[in-house]
């Protein structure tokens, strides 16, 4: 079994054509180059904006490369309650944001023609209790007359013919969702930006942002120092100490994967014969689904702590003993990788992207990253260069999360927490 992630295993990676110190002055220093960076700086390049993007390790290779696999629309919480807190207008503009993620990724595909598998395969979010149920049948009327017509609600019966299991209530089908191979797209994205002219520098881990006197940005990197007369912060922050402002405010929860052996015919279609994407609704839930070599790609929360290769490797026993509850036919079945990664979660799990104190910032996906990272990246290129956006997170409030300063001590009780409400909710 490898501990490395699948879509970078079974990838090329990005080979820079560069490696010279990082120096001179550009127009944008990008921090982080994972699809959020490369994204910005992809659209940067093409409208003639002198870009450099600064990655701590490899481009595409954190966050980016290391999730399950989802291209997927659609708010993580329920519509109804959204609609509650922000009202109608303001909570559909957040869900079309999710929409328009999955446009922006699929036209990144066409256009720079990447071969990652991408497909819109729809995605299933599967009732794990007949409560669980209702609350989706509640929802979908709210989407159906609010906001998105193109969702079905799926009985039991129904649900079944789409995931083979007998453990789930139902489900809702959302149909605009997608799904690609995460490594040939980071590959090819990073190429992309290349070919624009941004410049990418790997193994750049950025320890300094400060003001020169003439206002403009000093970018100090373990390779060198850039100047810039603007920053895009397109990274967590949650592992580094750089960015305290931002880091207060998102804690880094490990997520965690594991990929079975290629099935055969029988195997891939008992377990997932609409070949869709899967998320479940409890709070401690799962997410899975096949690769295009027909591996079953299987995710959680197996662990609320940081990802590290010796929690990685215990992730395993703890999901495959929830794929074969879920698919108890895939016994037997071998497990060719493990991996985890970091996410970063806001309080209200909701993504933030803006401006402060001079610094353009996109963050705190919770989850949802793989569509959304690469739509906020062109967004806030194209606020960088003046243009009028849509952007429905942009003055949300965002307070510290108390108690925390940088390290997630906290994580055991929040994991505790929520398993005690998937208990008796």
């Amino acid at each position: 079994m490898k501990l490395d992630p699948y879509w970078l295993d079974s990838a090329r990676r990005f080979s820079a054509t560069e490696q010279q110190a990082v120096d001179g002055e550009v127009d944008v220093a990008v921090i982080g180059g994972g699809f959020t960076g490369l994204s910005a700086a992809l659209s940067l390049a093409r409208a003639g904006t002198q870009v450099a993007v600064l990655e701590a390790g490899q481009l595409a290779s954190d966050a980016s490369g290391r999730n399950g696999g989802h291209v997927n629309n659609g708010l993580s919480h329920n519509f109804i309650g959204v609609v509650k807190k922000y009202g109608l207008e303001r909570a559909s503009a957040m869900y079309k944001a999710y929409d328009d993620a999955v446009e922006t990724v699929e036209r990144v595909v066409t256009e720079e023609n990447i071969d990652c598998d991408f497909r819109r395969s729809g995605k299933i979010k599967l009732a794990a209790k007949p409560k669980h149920y209702d609350s989706l049948a509640r929802n979908a009327d709210a989407l159906v007359k609010g906001v998105d017509t193109d969702v079905e609600l799926l009985p039991k019966d129904k649900a079944a013919e789409q995931i083979g299991s007998e453990q789930f209530h139902g489900g809702l089908l959302q149909r605009r969702s997608a799904m690609m191979h995460m490594g040939r797209f980071g590959a090819g994205l990073a190429e992309a930006a290349q070919r624009a002219g941004a410049l990418l520098h790997q193994n750049a881990a950025v320890t300094q942002v400060s003001r020169d006197a003439d206002a403009k940005w000093k970018v100090v990197t373990a390779r060198g120092t850039l100047r810039a007369a603007e920053v895009f912060l397109a990274t967590g922050a949650s592992t580094t100490k750089v960015f305290s402002h931002f880091r207060r405010r998102i804690v880094p929860v490990g997520s965690y994967v594991i990929a079975t052996e290629p099935l055969n015919e029988t195997g891939h279609n008992s377990v997932m014969p609409a070949r869709r994407t899967a998320t479940t609704t409890k709070n401690v839930g799962n997410y899975f689904r096949l690769s295009d070599d027909n591996r079953l790609i299987f995710g959680g929360r197996a662990s609320f702590s940081i990802s590290s290769p010796r929690t990685d490797a215990r992730s395993k026993p703890i999901l495959e003993k929830s794929m074969l509850k879920v698919f108890p036919q895939l016994k037997g079945v071998r497990i060719d990788y493990c991996w985890g990664g970091l996410i970063d979660i806001t309080a209200d799990r909701l993504p933030r992207a803006g401006c402060h104190d001079g610094i353009f910032f996109a963050m705190g996906y919770s989850g949802h990253g793989a569509q959304m990272s690469v739509h906020m990246g062109k967004l806030m290129a194209d606020t960088i260069l003046g243009k009028t956006v849509d952007n429905p997170f942009a003055d949300l409030n965002w307070p510290v999360i108390p108690g925390h300063f940088g390290a997630p001590w906290f994580l055991p009780l929040v994991g505790a927490y929520y398993r005690t409400l998937d208990v008796i909710r």
